[in-house]
Parts: structure tokens; C-alpha cells; sequence
């Protein structure tokens, strides 16, 4: 069985056991929490949501806070000595699936 659901504005395709990074969610590692928004519940039961299926979640487990990849980026304007760094990296979360529930 897998399911389809919404986090940070994403949608991500989980199953069971399944080691996912999304964007970052409020939490220590090791926190179980659920996720609410189902959109979709696959396998030998198809359920659509509209927008979401009732009595469906996704429980979580947060691995650990991290970073992202550093991105580096530069401006320049030629000639005029005029030039600007800057810089940025994405903060996620490690989560692991634990359990899919349908109502």
C-alpha cells in the first residue's frame, strides 16, 4: 500500500519504511507525529480524497534536522567594481514512515 500526501506545500508518494527528506517540520529527532493530509491511498483499495480522504494519516518519525546542499551565487556589474556574493541552504528533515491508516 503506498499513499499520496501533502507536506510544505509538496505532495510526496510514501510507503511504509521509507526514508523521505521534506522541508523542515517543528520537532526533535526521534518525535513521532502524524500527517494529516491524505490525497491519495493506493494498492488492491483505491480511496481519492476531495480534497483529502477521510479518516486517513501518515505516521512519522523525525530522524534528524539537517541542511541542504550549499548554493552559491554572484552578481557582478562590469566595469563599475561593483560586485555582490551571497549564499543559502535549504533546512530539512529526515523522516522515516512507520504507518499508513485508512478509516
Amino acid at each position: 500500500m503506498y499513499a499520496i500526501v501533502r507536506a510544505g506545500g509538496k505532495q510526496y508518494r510514501v510507503e511504509e519504511k521509507n526514508i523521505l527528506v521534506v522541508d523542515k517540520f517543528e520537532g526533535e529527532a526521534g518525535a513521532t507525529t502524524t500527517l494529516g493530509e491524505v490525497l491519495y491511498i493506493g494498492g488492491d483499495n483505491p480511496q481519492w480524497g476531495k480534497p483529502t480522504v477521510e479518516g486517513a494519516s501518515v505516521t512519522i518519525t523525525i530522524m534528524e534536522q539537517t541542511k541542504g546542499k550549499k548554493i552559491n551565487a554572484f552578481t557582478y556589474k562590469a566595469k563599475k567594481n561593483q560586485h555582490k556574493h551571497w549564499g543559502h541552504r535549504q533546512q530539512l528533515t529526515r523522516v522515516r514512515i512507520e504507518s499508513i491508516a485508512v478509516a
